[in-house]
This record gives C-alpha cells, structure tokens and sequence, in this order.
C-alpha cells in the first residue's frame, strides 16, 4: 500500500496542515516510509507473544521503591483539590466555572 500525493493534500487537510508543494513529495515519501515499517511489524510472528494490556503489569506488584530504573511506580495517595475560587482568580478569562479559551478550530 502507498500514498499517493491526493492522499497527503487530504490528510494535510483533515490535520489543518498547509503543505507547499515541495513538501508534499517528502510528506509522501516519510508516509510511505512509515507504512513500510507497519507493515515490517505486522509481518511478525508474536504468536508466542504474551499480549499485555498495562505495562505496569511488568513492574513487582509490592514493589514502590524506585531503584533509578523506572520499574517503580509511585505511591498512589490522596491529596486535597486545587481551591476553585482561587485558580479561577488566576485565569485570564474564566465564566466562574470554567476557564474561556479562544477558538482554535476554524472551519
């Protein structure tokens, strides 16, 4: 499977992107460059693959010191909210309740 060059003006569109047209040949070329590799990994065979829904399954289970090794997870504890009044204080514009922020999405 490739990306033909409608392909990337289409998904430049979708992702808000604007291309010019000498970088839609490389946009293409890095696609299709990353679609090769996908298709490297799904070729495979992790049969003998354990499948893993959480990678903190692989950490020890009692285990909360951290030995410099990213094995260890923190210790989960209860700690008090921000103040509401306060952060809405701190915001430049807020309704109260709710930070405002400018709109982002034009189309």
């Amino acid at each position: 499977m490739s990306v033909s060059l409608e392909e990337v003006e289409r998904v430049a569109e979708l992702a808000s992107l604007e291309l010019a047209e000498d970088e839609k040949p490389r946009m293409q070329r890095d696609l299709n460059a990353i679609l090769e590799y996908v298709a490297q990994l799904n070729s495979l065979d992790t049969s003998a693959v354990e499948p893993l829904a959480q990678v903190s399954e692989l950490l020890d289970a009692g285990s909360t010191a951290d030995k410099g090794d990213g094995a260890a997870l923190r210790v989960d504890e209860t700690r008090p909210c921000l103040d509401r009044k306060v952060v809405m204080e701190e915001a430049p514009e807020t309704n109260g309740a709710f930070f405002k922020v400018p709109k982002v999405i034009e189309r």
